[in-house]
């Protein structure tokens, strides 16, 4: 997982003193990005240490901030290789420069050019001025279920571990014999699991702005109760006895926490929150998805020992 490049000045095609100097993180795929929307173009690329995070990530965390840019100006001797003073920042590194502080330290002022490297040619063409429409930052289906495949991958590995210890509890802690306990017992934590899965990493971003709620575990809320019913549902033409309602009751509190976290995860890819709201959003919201995850594990080894 070491994505990154070295910080430093590029030079893309031949530039000379002349030419545009462009800043970006040196996360490989922003750097990699602004390279692949610039074809044919002589320009020069600062790029900031930012620990191989992504531009607007890394501005929220101050590590691409105005100190590391003045540091890594003056490491690259950009003054004695271009003839102007101006640099091009994207727009979504503004929350972490101060544009009057990066000018008085290192003399460059600071031009932000728009949300997405796309536009960069029509922008240089423009004589460095943005349509409105640049300085918007859509999040429309599309470009959610883009993120989706990333935040499922991670959530699905997680599940599997789960479902496998599940599994063997329930075979080691049941009354009967172990696969004979497995099947009759433990192999409802599959589809259970799952639809927590589903509706956390799935639904939610898909339909983000539809869901109430500003916080993301409180729009996960209701998929994750729409889930557990679904699932109770499922299960209880099965019911036969106390220990049998006792692992229904245990999804209905463990899929909704399941999914409520899962949700609250999103954050981190989305357009609607800030670091300050995401530590808020942890504080209020982790409480309660501990609180139900005990509540459910504890319905749901009851229902091993219960007959």
């Amino acid at each position: 997982m070491h994505y990154t490049v070295e910080p430093g000045l590029y030079a893309l095609g031949n530039p000379d003193g002349a030419s545009p100097v462009l800043v970006t993180a040196n996360y490989k795929m922003s750097f990699d990005r602004l390279r692949a929307a610039l074809p044919g173009r002589d320009t020069w690329i600062l790029v900031l240490d930012t620990k191989g995070i992504n531009v607007w990530c890394a501005a929220g965390k101050g590590t691409f901030g105005t100190a590391e840019l003045a540091q890594r100006l003056a490491g690259s001797g950009l003054d004695r290789i271009v003839s102007h003073r101006e640099l091009i920042l994207p727009q979504l590194s503004a929350p972490g420069i101060a544009a009057y502080k990066a000018k008085k330290l290192s003399g460059f002022k600071v031009i932000y050019g728009p949300i997405k490297a796309e536009d960069l040619p029509e922008f240089l063409d423009n004589g460095m001025k943005a349509a409105p429409e640049m300085r918007i930052k859509t999040f429309t289906i599309s470009e959610r279920m883009v993120l989706i495949p990333v935040e499922l991958v991670s959530a699905l590995k997680a599940a599997m571990i789960v479902i496998a210890v599940l599994l063997l509890l329930s075979g080691v802690l049941g009354r009967a014999r172990f696969w004979e306990n497995i099947l009759d017992h433990g192999l409802f934590a599959l589809p259970a699991i799952l639809t927590s899965v589903l509706t956390g990493a799935v639904l939610t971003p898909l339909l983000l702005p539809w869901l109430p709620g500003r916080a993301f575990s409180a729009k996960g809320l209701p998929l994750g109760i729409v889930g557990a019913l679904a699932i109770l549902g499922l299960g209880w033409g099965n019911v036969v006895g106390f220990s049998d309602r006792l692992e229904m009751i245990a999804w209905v509190f463990l899929i909704p926490a399941a999914a409520t976290y899962l949700s609250m995860n999103f954050t981190g890819a989305s357009t609607y929150t800030s670091l300050s709201g995401v530590k808020k959003e942890m504080r209020l919201a982790l409480p309660f998805q501990i609180g139900a995850g005990v509540l459910g594990l504890a319905f749901w080894f009851s229902s091993l020992l219960v007959r």
